[in-house]
């Protein structure tokens, strides 16, 4: 089968290369085999070939955080074979073995391009967004990189949720997707006085909820609202932020971390309760992926990461894997 296969720490995914390899050993008792049918592309993919992502796996390993596809073998029963799942795993390969445990049966009349990008992406904004900073209706929402992947989420979540979304992002077309996908106001964030915009558009009273993907905490302390939350969601700008504290003091702010990954080990519980909530939000039609106009291929998988890497793309950048028949 094709699969991209690390075998040392790289500098970017212009390195990276497609192989033939043996496939997959039986699954093991509590595992799956599954036929790839997509991957969804994330930032945190080439911080993984770096080298500098906290999970580093040993070598060799295939990269790629999420995928959908169809049941090639299962040992447990909640799967049959020929069932159509998304899940977390080892995605640029034709064929991968998970944890049955980091797999869920596809949404209905979703296509698999559309799955690829939910088991990750969705369940970070949402458990952000309603566990974390516990928005609610009527809030003003500033979602930071709105046109990016999980950002894009958030603007579909806080909406549906009942807030008012101010987005920002770096250009007119990025912009206009976010705008598309539900934003209420949209401001760009290269502009000098964008926090002085978010205030103006909140009539001074400024954002109840700040979710930041970027790096921009600092700068939106200046326009968050008396006993706002800052959300961290990542450094996609390449930097970790030191917050000055007198910031958060002075307006009654919390400054909110997440970490969707480490729900498994410290609260297992939740889980199930974002995804009750998120296949409600998808069966409504309140939410409907957000995909980037190019699909990659695995061949071209590696111009979809440095699109994400150079912020050229938007909303959920995904790739097709292998033929697209049930079969290989």
């Amino acid at each position: 089968m094709k699969a991209i296969v690390v075998e040392k720490w790289l500098k970017g995914p212009e390195e990276l290369r497609v192989s033939n390899i043996e496939l997959p050993a039986e699954p093991k008792k509590g595992e799956l085999q599954i036929q790839v049918k997509a991957a969804g592309l994330n930032f945190f993919d080439t911080l993984m070939i770096q080298g500098k992502y906290q999970i580093k796996p040993p070598f060799p390993f295939v990269p790629g955080g999420e995928f959908s596809g169809i049941v090639l073998k299962s040992t447990v029963p909640k799967f049959k074979v020929g069932d159509r799942v998304f899940g977390s795993g080892s995605s640029f390969a034709e064929v991968v073995n998970v944890n049955a445990s980091m797999v869920l049966p596809m949404p209905r009349n979703f296509s698999f391009e559309q799955a690829a990008g939910l088991f990750i992406t969705y369940p970070t904004s949402y458990s952000a967004l309603v566990l974390r900073a516990q928005l609610k209706a009527g809030e003003y929402c500033l979602v930071h990189a709105a046109a990016g992947g999980v950002g894009i989420a958030a603007v579909q979540i806080a909406k549906a949720l009942g807030a008012i979304v101010i987005a920002t992002a770096g250009s007119e077309e990025k912009l206009a997707i976010a705008k598309k996908f539900g934003a209420d106001y949209v401001i760009n964030y290269r502009d000098k006085d964008w926090t002085e915009q978010v205030k103006k558009v909140t009539n001074g009273h400024g954002a109840d909820v700040v979710y930041d993907p970027v790096g921009l905490v600092e700068q939106s302390t200046k326009c968050t609202a008396w006993n706002g939350r800052i959300l961290i969601i990542g450094f996609a700008q390449g930097t970790i932020e030191k917050i000055p504290a007198n910031r958060l003091l002075l307006k009654n702010i919390s400054a909110v971390g997440l970490h969707w990954g480490a729900y498994t080990k410290n609260e297992p519980e939740r889980i199930p309760e974002v995804w009750n909530a998120l296949f409600q939000l998808f069966e409504s039609g309140k939410l409907q992926p957000a995909l980037y106009e190019k699909i990659y291929t695995l061949d071209t998988i590696p111009e979809g990461m440095k699109a994400i890497n150079d912020r050229a793309s938007y909303a959920k950048v995904v790739a097709k894997v292998g033929n697209q028949d049930s079969r290989l």
